[in-house]
Order: structure tokens, then C-alpha cells, then sequence
């Protein structure tokens, strides 16, 4: 029941669930599955099928897209953030890789259980499309510097 009690309160401190009430964080917590990497190995890649995503319970991780001239690092995570959530929201192939930088544990959190806390709390949902709107912001701020630094290169 301690471990319970913990994925509880991490789920508190994440953002996206600052809406949800203890009820609804336990029932997430209970329905999810604890998941646990080593560094380097791999919690999802890009192109994969998402059915779940992850919401990081201790340790870090690089996120990171490949392209035909290498591999780009998009972020790094760590404890209370939530990861892989763009393929079960939208329908689509994973959009990046997610590999641990250290030991992880994290809570995989699946499609269904996900899509019905939207439905329940639509603030749920107004704070993911905030999450996602400063992503897409800050990715496309990067995209721009990078590409002005290959322009003076």
C-alpha cells in the first residue's frame, strides 16, 4: 500500500494531473503498471505503436528524433515528467525515442485509462494542450536557431 501512497503523491506533483482528485489518483496509480529501466536501455522508439505513456517516478531519460543526418536530442526528463503521450492522444507512431540516463522507474500508464480521465477532468485536458503548445513552442525556437546556425555555417 506504500507504493501506492508514492505513485499518489508523484502523480500529484505532475502538472497534467494537478485537477485530479485523490480518488482518481489512486484508481490511475492502481490500473497503471510500475515499469523499471537501466541506464541505456530503451522505453519506447520512434515509429513504435503507442499504447501507453509514461509518467517518470525517479531517474532521467534523453528524448531524442532521428533524421537522415543524424540523431537529435529534443529533451531531458525527469521525476513527474510524462513522456509518450503524443501517440496515444493522436493515433500515431511514436514521434521520438525515449532512453534512460540513469536507472528509471516509471508508471506506463495505457490508452484507456488515460482517455477516460480526459473525458472526466477536461482540465486534464486544457493543461495537456499547454504542455503540448510550450513543447511545440520551444521545438520550433530550436528548429529556428538551428537552422540559422547551418545558414552562417
Amino acid at each position: 500500500m506504500s507504493q501506492l501512497k508514492n505513485e499518489v503523491d508523484i502523480l500529484r506533483r505532475v502538472p497534467l494531473f494537478s485537477g485530479v482528485d485523490s480518488p482518481k489518483l489512486k484508481l490511475l496509480a492502481f490500473t497503471s503498471q510500475v515499469v523499471r529501466y537501466r541506464k541505456d536501455e530503451t522505453l519506447f522508439r520512434e515509429g513504435d505503436v503507442g499504447d501507453s505513456a509514461y509518467v517518470i517516478l525517479s531517474g532521467n531519460a534523453r528524448v531524442f528524433a532521428t533524421t537522415p543526418q543524424g540523431r537529435i536530442d529534443l529533451a531531458e526528463v525527469g521525476e513527474t515528467d510524462f513522456v509518450g503521450e503524443i501517440a496515444i492522444l493522436c493515433d500515431v507512431p511514436r514521434t521520438a525515442t525515449v532512453e534512460a540516463t540513469s536507472d528509471l522507474t516509471a508508471l506506463k500508464v495505457n490508452k484507456e485509462c488515460f482517455g477516460e480521465l480526459l473525458t472526466t477532468f477536461p482540465s486534464m485536458g486544457i493543461a495537456m494542450l499547454r504542455e503540448l503548445g510550450f513543447r511545440l513552442s520551444r521545438t520550433t525556437a530550436d528548429l529556428v536557431a538551428a537552422e540559422s546556425r547551418n545558414a552562417r555555417g
